[in-house]
Parts: structure tokens; sequence; C-alpha cells
């Protein structure tokens, strides 16, 4: 008797595990930043309020630290239908979308203010549908701060001082064109492969963020970080298009408008995570200065006027400038 009633509840566990696997829907994230970065806590909350618009018939499935490669292979695989959604710099989204190339000019935003009026305006939507000729629908803008160089053995108070410098750069023509601006020589290298590069001299220094130095502990090897802000490049939120041609109206909804919560909550998330950095890598002996901006506006104007014969991209420039 006591074999029997286990059995019949297995059954009914088994059974109602079935169902819920059968109708509900995975959609599975991958990316390639911890667990403990602000824009993973963004994804997860998107995982929540979407679970709770759909009643449990729309989950996420993330898997984070590159488990399934580096952005751009995250990429591939959303325009093959092998993965859902991802997260990548629009500074690799313009090796696929061209028009995103345009975050990464030098000091194109005033201020953080300035760009989130463009993420949340109809120039940012535009910007999110231009991938869909390549399989590639933008959800959401998520804030990646503004970049700035860190280095391991002097600090960078004037572009004078990038003379001679390797410095890691992402996968980016744009990048590599402002480093090279700046008197630097830049060095594209994959972003896990970054803090062994750094430790081993194979680069002198990089840029980014002030989080993602903070989480990805590269304030061990480089002592000084100078807040020159020279991009701020966002992070995109994408689902290639298979994916989101599988869902229903209904549910296409649910997700865009999960999406859109996540960024609003992300960015908090993410200013407290600003703070919080700064505070811990000067814990950890990290030199800071605030150099001068103008002399690295001067130094990178050169690449605004290379947009000068593309209609299409000045267009985007000028509404962008005009929000401001």
């Amino acid at each position: 008797m006591h074999f029997r009633s286990t059995l019949s509840v297995l059954i009914i566990v088994l059974f109602f595990s079935c169902k819920k696997e059968k109708d509900s829907k995975i959609l599975r994230l991958a990316h390639g930043l911890d667990t403990q970065h602000p824009v993973h806590k963004a994804m997860v909350h998107l995982g929540e309020r979407l679970y709770s618009k759909s009643n449990g018939s729309l989950e996420v499935k993330i898997y984070p630290s590159g488990q399934l490669g580096g952005e751009r292979e995250c990429l591939e695989l959303l325009q093959i239908g092998s993965l859902d959604i991802t997260k990548v710099s629009a500074a690799v989204l313009e090796n696929f979308v061209t028009a995103y190339k345009i975050f990464s000019i030098p000091y194109i935003f005033n201020d953080k203010s300035h760009s989130h009026t463009v993420y949340d305006s109809k120039v940012g939507e535009e910007f999110l549908l231009k991938g869909e000729p390549y399989r590639l629908r933008g959800l959401t803008f998520y804030d990646a701060g503004s970049r700035s160089f860190y280095t391991k053995d002097k600090m960078i108070r004037s572009p004078e001082d990038l003379k001679g410098l390797k410095i890691r750069v992402q996968k980016s023509n744009m990048a590599v064109s402002m480093v090279q601006q700046l008197g630097g020589s830049p060095t594209p290298i994959s972003w896990g492969e970054l803090y062994t590069a750094l430790q081993q001299g194979v680069v002198d220094g990089a840029e980014n963020n002030l989080p993602s130095f903070y989480s990805s502990k590269h304030y061990e090897v480089c002592k000084f970080y100078s807040f020159d802000e020279h991009t701020a490049v966002p992070d995109i939120l994408l689902i290639g298009t298979e994916s989101w041609d599988r869902l229903t109206n209904q549910e296409q909804q649910w997700l865009q408008e999960a999406a859109v919560e996540s960024a609003i909550y992300q960015r908090k998330v993410w200013a407290t995570s600003e703070k919080e950095s700064l505070t811990a890598i000067k814990e950890a002996g990290v030199e800071v200065s605030y150099p001068d901006k103008q002399a690295f506006v001067s130094k990178t104007k050169a690449i605004l006027a290379t947009f000068k014969d593309d209609k299409e991209a000045m267009r985007l420039i000028q509404e962008i400038k005009a929000l401001q």
C-alpha cells in the first residue's frame, strides 16, 4: 500500500512537471559577464518580470560568464536560432550592424542624462530595429557608463601619456581608431583573456567603465584609473529574429515590457555600482585622476569627420545631438 501511494505521488509530480515544461517556453539568454555585474542583475530582473507577466508561461534561463562563448559567438548563435537572447556592447555589434558604430564616437553624449534621453527616444527605437535584416532585434539599451583608461605603470593625464602604450580595445574599428588618434597602440583582445594579458605585459593598459574594471579585478594589476570618459558605449539586449517570430503577439509584448522595465532597474543598480566600485578600487590602492577632457576631445575630433559623406549616419548623429 505504501509503495502504491509513493508511486502515485511520483506520477502526479512527473505529470505536473512535464505539463509545466510543456506549457512554458524557455528563452535561453547567454552573456560574458559575471553574476555580480549590474547588467547580469538586470537580466535576472527581466526573467522575474517576464515570468510574472506571463503567469509562468515564459521563462528565461541565463548562462553567464561566457559559458556559451564571447559576445561575437553569442551573436552568431542568435542569428542561427541556437540561442534566444544575449547582451553585447554596441562596439561589438557594429561589426554586424554598422549604424551602431555611431555610439563609439568619442564624446557624442554630453552626459549621462543625454545618453538616457537618446536610448528612450524614437531614434533609440530606430537603432534597436536596425539589426533585423541581420536576424538581430534589439529589445532595450543597458547603461554601460563611460569608458576611461586604466594602466599598469603610469597615470594618463593627457593624450601624450598614451604614446608608446599598448592599450587593449574591443574588436571594434571605432575603438581602434580612437586610441590611434590619441597616440596609443590599440590591441584588440577578448575580455576573458585581458586579465592575463595585463599580468603578462602583453598590453600596458585598457579602457572600460568603472564597474567592469572592478568586477573583473583588473585593479589588482592596474593601479591607475583616469576618468577621461572618452566614450559612453551602451550595452544592447538582443533577441534573434527567429526566436522573436516564434513568440505570439502577446508574448512579444510581455517580453518587450519586461526588457524596458529591466533597463529602468539596471540604471539604478548601475549608479549604485559605480559609487561602490570607486570606493572599492581606492581602498585597493588604485590612484584616480580627473584629467582635462578638452585635450582628448580635440585629439579625437577627426573621427566625427569620417562620417561626413554618410548621409544616413549624419542624420542619426544630428538627431542625437538635437536631444542634448
